[in-house]
């Protein structure tokens, strides 16, 4: 399909930056006001039958002019963009045949600049109604960051020639819930306002409330003219509705090697440099995903093409609450039985041998190690009393296993230096596999030496003993007071709390160690390599249950 060129060459004005005018061919010393100042268009697609393009609405723009060094487009559709070579490709989306006033700033020397200007008349078939609609509900609505959610914040590969096998999602890191909204940038990130106006004229427009400060990518801070060596809050002025242009999306998605990926194929375009919160120089963001409640956008990093950007975004600010998708209990102990524990719910692992992390006690069956108590179940770890440890491990092998589901534990942990508590989970299968193939769940475990915070882990082949996923949460009164351990665990995530509130968040995937049977175990160790140095005075500590839940 042949282009028509449309040469106009009217310099409409001359505005020179300067006090007083100057003649075309002015100069004050070694600066050089531009004159001369010429563009051109091509509209995409134009032929004697469509002489307004094909309905892409793409046309090349090329300026010239003597003595300059930049030039600046002024669309007139609401964007604008720099090109210092003067030659750039635009795309206006207005559906229908609309006519714009293109104008050109010719920069020179010094900052001395001229202009021109020129009427481009070019047809746009693009739209998407539902995607105004769900933005704005209708009139104006407003977004939130989804900071409980994982990857509110992420980044992956930016294209298919960087990573042909992960360039769709956040494959190279992805937030935690709520990872991103520390006291330090809080304010400058999670508490972000985002919110889409739709007119009678059907004109999406955006505005971002930011409470006075964006949170900076660290290779985007020369726009505020500070640079923090990582990424960090700075002032920075966002006031201002914006217009917003839809155009089809930019990526070829049909490329992705995942047939479950389906992205939506619009692009959202803000103009006069409008971003989405996190800061990386993009105005540009491909619609991954959108309903009533929910937005999933991805953007490319305005200095590295290669870089991607995620952000999740809801219709209501982010709860650090958490509501579980299992109602069904299935099992529980209650612990109301005094004696030995239930021989149809817990077995016993017993004996000594550091149990593959140097730990010193031995595992017993005895009443002075465990028993049901005052409604408590309490595993007691004892000095023997000739330099020795014993302890208790309960677990649920071949009596209780289960495949997904919500594991909630009510617990008051020992106390004393030394002692190393934990509510886990391992693999049924790891008799015939073995560990880590098995896989591990640690819903809660305290180290010896820090009673005030607990911490929970994945154990998996590649990411195990020291390389398994973990994250530690505070827990000052955990040894005073009883704390809820859960364990909310599908077949797409493995997310852990203390008291209903997720400080881990994992996405489980299909072939992961993490969609068969589990079982329960339930200890107190001593030493070894989280329990470390024990108290030389110990006598005795408990860890006591009050119920172990399981829901699906």
């Amino acid at each position: 399909m042949k282009h028509i060129k449309i040469n106009i060459a009217i310099i409409l004005s001359l505005a020179l930056l300067a006090f007083n005018c100057q003649e075309d061919d002015a100069t004050i010393g070694d600066i050089m006001a531009p004159n001369t100042v010429e563009i051109t268009a091509e509209i995409v697609g134009a032929d004697s039958d469509n002489p307004d393009g094909d309905g892409s609405g793409f046309v090349n723009l090329t300026a010239t002019a003597n003595n300059a060094v930049s030039y600046k487009f002024d669309f007139g559709d609401g964007l604008s963009e720099v090109a210092p070579s003067g030659i750039i490709t635009h795309r206006f989306t207005t559906v229908g045949t609309n006519t714009y006033t293109v104008v050109v700033n010719a920069v020179g020397t010094g900052g001395l600049s001229s202009s021109t200007a020129m009427e481009v008349t070019v047809r746009s078939d693009f739209d998407d109604p539902e995607l105004k609609e769900l933005l704005s509900g209708g009139s104006s609505r407003t977004w939130y960051l989804a900071a409980s959610e994982v990857a509110h914040l992420g980044v992956g590969p930016g294209n298919i020639s960087v990573d042909a096998e992960g360039f769709w999602y956040p494959k190279w890191y992805a937030a935690q819930p709520f990872e991103k909204c520390s006291e330090e940038i809080s304010d400058c990130l999670c508490d972000d306002e985002f919110t889409f106006t739709l007119d009678a004229n059907g004109q999406l427009t955006f505005e971002l409330d930011n409470n006075g400060f964006t949170f900076f990518n660290a290779g985007h801070q020369g726009v505020v003219g500070e640079n923090a060596g990582e990424d960090a809050c700075f002032a920075y002025d966002t006031s201002g509705s914006k217009i917003v242009s839809l155009a089809p999306s930019l990526t070829d998605w049909t490329t992705v090697p995942d047939p479950d990926f389906v992205a939506r194929g619009t692009s959202i375009n803000i103009a006069e440099g409008g971003f989405m919160g996190y800061y990386v120089g993009s105005s540009v963001y491909d619609v991954i995903s959108v309903s009533d409640t929910e937005l999933y956008v991805r953007t490319l990093d305005a200095n590295d093409s290669g870089l991607a950007w995620y952000h999740k975004f809801q219709t209501s600010p982010a709860e650090n609450e958490f509501e579980t998708v299992f109602t069904n209990l299935v099992w529980q102990d209650e612990f109301d039985t005094p004696g030995a524990p239930d021989a149809t719910k817990w077995t016993y692992d017993l004996g000594a041998g550091g149990w593959g992390n140097n730990e010193v006690q031995t595992y017993t069956n005895n009443a002075e190690n465990v028993i049901v108590e005052d409604g408590l179940l309490k595993i007691t770890a004892k000095a023997d009393g000739s330099g020795g440890y014993t302890s208790a491990r309960l677990k649920s092998q071949d009596l209780q296993e289960f495949t997904y589901g919500r594991v909630e534990v009510r617990a008051k942990l020992p106390a004393a230096q030394g002692t190393w508590p934990a509510i886990w989970m391992l693999g049924a299968n790891f008799d015939t596999v073995g560990w880590p193939a098995c896989g591990e769940i640690d819903i809660m475990e305290q180290t010896g030496q820090d009673k005030f915070n607990t911490s929970a882990a994945l154990h998996f082949p590649g990411n195990s003993a020291g390389d398994a996923i973990t994250e530690e949460t505070s827990n000052e009164t955990a040894t005073t007071e009883f704390h809820n351990y859960t364990v909310e665990w599908t077949s797409t995530a493995i997310k852990v709390l203390v008291d209903d509130t997720v400080f881990l968040s994992w996405a489980n995937t299909s072939d992961s160690a993490f969609n068969a049977d589990f079982f329960m175990i339930l200890n107190v160790a001593m030493g070894g390599t989280l329990g470390g140095t024990i108290d030389p005075a110990f006598t005795q500590d408990t860890m006591e249950i009050d119920y172990v839940r399981v829901y699906q």
